[in-house]
């Protein structure tokens, strides 16, 4: 049976990887900082800014494919911790996976955060400037992963606003925007006339099983997302409309909205500041188009990826 490790499987994406593998018929095994939230296998206990244990290392060198999933989640992050995690912990997975292959999970957000992405194909990534350290993290550790094409098969995968069941992060960023008790309403800078990939988990593990067994001639990246985009303020409405609590949208001004994610950002900054609430990174993926070229998830990894769909989200 071939094995495979899945790094970060204590969250969200790393726990479905992991179950999918599992349900596949793969030999798995995890490592994560805190409990895997699937029992999949053997599970060792790794914090990325430490030293891997014997027990870590044990079950890297026996790995046949890697699956990397670990990093720093949010945009909010100071830099030198999200770069121990994301940046130093992706090289040490590197550094310790021997000649197995690695999958690594990525993100869209190594895109130009300045613009819209239209169609983006994968070599219009990574950019050279970031508005925030997770997606400057996330593009460095995509490099540290493509250098090491040399000693192992690698994919790097590039899913844009994963969701679904057991989503720790949309989802419960979109509830905490929500206002008001009786008339709830969901404020939208430039209010969401913009079209958006977004990524079903299954999706994407549906990627990641195909890209740990397709035959490679080289390094590949691709796009991870559903069949179509869909428009923003339409999806989260029915989104929150599937969850039991519909909201309207209000849009607000763009300009507005930015000044003050500029200056949430700076009382960051400052000593004892509190993490902002909205952030340059979040508004830039709130009003601009994010559409990406899925060639490769289609030639090269064999995926039909599922329609945008929120059934069920009641149960997330």
């Amino acid at each position: 049976m071939t094995r495979m490790v899945v790094t970060g499987a204590s969250g969200f994406v790393g726990g479905a990887v992991a179950a999918a593998a599992a349900e596949a018929g793969w030999e798995v095994a995890t490592t994560s900082r805190r409990p895997a939230r699937v029992e999949a296998g053997t599970h060792a206990a790794w914090d990325l800014t430490a030293p891997p244990s014997a027990g870590v290392l044990e079950l890297l060198a026996s790995a046949d494919v890697v699956v990397h999933c670990a990093a720093w989640v949010g945009d909010a992050g100071e830099r030198e911790r999200v770069r121990a995690v994301t940046v130093d912990g992706t090289r040490a997975v590197l550094r310790h996976s021997g000649t197995a292959r690695v999958v690594h999970v990525s993100t869209a957000s190594v895109y130009d955060p300045t613009g819209p992405s239209v169609g983006a194909r994968e070599s219009e990534a990574p950019v050279a400037r970031y508005l925030d350290p997770y997606a400057e993290a996330k593009a460095d550790a995509e490099r540290e992963v493509l250098a090491s094409a040399t000693a192992r098969d690698v994919v790097v995968l590039r899913p844009h606003a994963v969701y679904g069941p057991g989503d720790t992060t949309l989802l419960p960023r979109v509830l905490a925007t929500v206002r008001g008790r009786r008339r709830r309403w969901l404020p939208l800078p430039g209010g969401g006339r913009v079209r958006q990939h977004l990524t079903h988990v299954r999706t994407l593990t549906d990627a990641v099983l195909a890209a740990a067994s397709v035959p490679l001639d080289g390094p590949l990246v691709a796009n991870v997302a559903d069949a179509e985009p869909v428009e923003l303020r339409a999806a989260l409405t029915a989104l929150l409309a599937e969850r039991g609590t519909p909201a309207r949208v209000v849009a607000v001004p763009a300009r507005a909205a930015w000044a003050l994610a500029t200056a949430g950002e700076a009382l960051h900054r400052l000593p004892g500041g509190r993490a902002p609430r909205l952030t340059r990174y979040a508004l830039s993926h709130l009003v601009h188009e994010r559409t990406y070229d899925l060639t490769a998830l289609h030639e090269r990894l064999g995926v039909t990826p599922r329609p945008t769909s929120f059934e069920g989200a009641a149960g997330w």
